[in-house]
C-alpha cells in the first residue's frame, strides 16, 4: 500500500537566488530600522533572507532591491534561529511581485502570479 504524497502548499515554485536587498521596518517599539541582507530562496509570492536585526510574525516591513530601487511591501511570516547568528526570516509579498527578482527565465507557475 503506497503512503499518501505529500500536498506541496507552495504558490509558486522556489528558486535558490542570493540578492542583495534593503529591509525597511519599525521595531517593536516604533523605531524605524533598515538593514542591507541577502536573500537565500526567493519565489513570486515571497522568500526567505538571513537578518540580524529581530522581526516577529506578522510584522509588515519593506523589501528594497538597491539595483533598480523598486520596494515592495512584504510581512514576516516565519523566523528561524538557526546556528551562526542571523535570524532566517520566510516573507510574503502583500500581492505577488515576481517581477521583483532579477530573474530572466522565471518557472512558468510565476506567470499566473504576475502582477
Amino acid at each position: 500500500m503506497n503512503a499518501p504524497q505529500p500536498i506541496n502548499k507552495r504558490r509558486s515554485e522556489r528558486v535558490l537566488l542570493h540578492v542583495p536587498v534593503v529591509v525597511r521596518t519599525e521595531t517593536t517599539e516604533g523605531k524605524r530600522a533598515q538593514e542591507e541582507a541577502h536573500t537565500l530562496v526567493v519565489n513570486a509570492h515571497g522568500g526567505l533572507l538571513t537578518l540580524k536585526m529581530e522581526v516577529v510574525p506578522g510584522q509588515p516591513m519593506f523589501l528594497v532591491n538597491p539595483k533598480n530601487g523598486q520596494e515592495k511591501k512584504c510581512r514576516v511570516v516565519r523566523v528561524d534561529n538557526p546556528p551562526g547568528g542571523a535570524l532566517a526570516v520566510a516573507f510574503e509579498f502583500e500581492t505577488p511581485a515576481p517581477n521583483f527578482w532579477p530573474i530572466v527565465f522565471p518557472p512558468a507557475d510565476w506567470g499566473a502570479a504576475r502582477s
